[in-house]
């Protein structure tokens, strides 16, 4: 296992638990479920990256 990767997978795993413990459905904002998931969210010209705390990140083209 790579440097680092350990961390990042037990970081997934504890997101994962957190939103199978929730037990519902997202069906709209929820202010307190972006603060616990998203580090921070990064704007460019045409597209933005999204980073979870987990240090996934995923990139959305506009």
């Amino acid at each position: 296992m790579p440097p680092g990767e350990g961390g990042s997978r037990q970081r997934v795993e504890e997101m994962e638990k957190m939103l199978d413990e929730m037990g519902m459905t997202v069906t709209e904002y929820d202010e307190g479920l972006v603060r616990k998931l998203i580090e921070k969210i990064m704007v460019y010209d045409d597209h933005f990256t999204v980073e979870f705390k987990s240090g996934l990140e995923t990139e959305v083209a506009m």
